[in-house]
């Protein structure tokens, strides 16, 4: 399976608006939504099959048996974490416990045990024609890189497609990390900012240690000339390809409060969106090479 990521680096960039026009002008069989955090590719994508949901386990949390506990305090004084609070009795926080199984060891009674944490549900939606894996992380919890890494393997697991988009996780840590693990090309969509400066070098500099293709688009590129212009000049100075730019457009707004793509709308943001997908898709495909 051929896989295109889409990535920004900083929320709010324009990722799934690129990443949702890509699919439906790619017809693509398979996509994912990898922003477990808030995923939001289906409000503007259309799967018509019955969704399965299946939990998603993250690292066991630590439990304490107060039948058992002789309150020795020793789990209170050894957690680095502050997991563990002593008002009337001893109990563990599975928000902040780290699950580092510490306490299970130092515990002179055998009181406290590693139990399953349900991390977040796996979401599955099939027709006869597209396949869209996601998932949603349960409240407070934060370990989305491997609930990130479990929605790509439900994906290839599932269906026989040849080809993939994947609406990548934002930021740039562990979740951006699972995102990009074996993928074919990054597409990363950035905007004329500081701050999008600084995730656009992160980005690149993780797809080289992944030995991944990346190239790049701005988004809202006429919001800050000055910025979209050394923005265009870091990408040849780090040698990653520069696909093109999309303005700032109000027709953006419109059309996805509409629950539709930018993919056929007659807006400057949706033409330069179909300039941009020829491009990634040719590379992609191998039809064409990065300048």
């Amino acid at each position: 399976m051929k896989q295109l990521l889409v990535l920004s680096g900083k929320g709010g960039t324009g990722k799934t608006t690129v990443a949702s026009a890509f699919i439906e002008l790619s017809r693509a069989p398979a996509f994912a939504d990898c922003d477990v955090d808030a995923p939001n590719l289906h409000f503007v994508t259309r799967v018509d099959g019955p969704i399965q949901v299946t939990p998603s386990l993250g690292m066991p949390r630590a439990i304490i048996d107060q039948d058992l506990c002789i309150d020795c305090d020793l789990c209170l004084q050894s957690c680095r974490f502050d997991a563990i609070t002593s008002e009337d009795g001893y109990r563990i926080d599975r928000f902040a416990c780290e699950g580092c199984a510490l306490c299970t060891v130092l515990c002179p009674v055998e009181a406290i045990t590693m139990v399953p944490y349900v991390a977040g549900q796996l979401k599955l939606q099939q027709d006869a024609y597209q396949t869209l894996s996601t998932a949603t992380l349960t409240m407070g919890n934060s370990n989305s890189g491997k609930v990130v890494t479990e929605v790509k393997q439900q994906l290839t697991a599932t269906t026989r497609a040849d080809f993939a988009v994947i609406d990548g996780s934002p930021g740039i840590g562990c979740p951006v990390l699972a995102s990009m693990s074996g993928v074919d090309l990054v597409l990363v969509v950035t905007e004329p900012s500081l701050s999008g400066l600084s995730d656009l070098e992160r980005l690149l500099q993780t797809a080289g240690v992944f030995d991944v293709l990346a190239v790049v688009c701005l988004n809202k590129a006429d919001t800050n000339p000055d910025k979209a212009e050394l923005i265009v000049h870091r990408c040849r100075e780090l040698g990653a390809a520069f696909i093109g730019s999309i303005p700032f457009d109000p027709a953006v707004v419109e059309v996805t409060n509409r629950g539709q793509t930018l993919a056929t709308a007659d807006s400057p943001a949706g033409r330069a969106i179909r300039e941009v997908f020829r491009t990634t898709f040719n590379l992609l495909t191998g039809t064409s090479r990065p300048a």
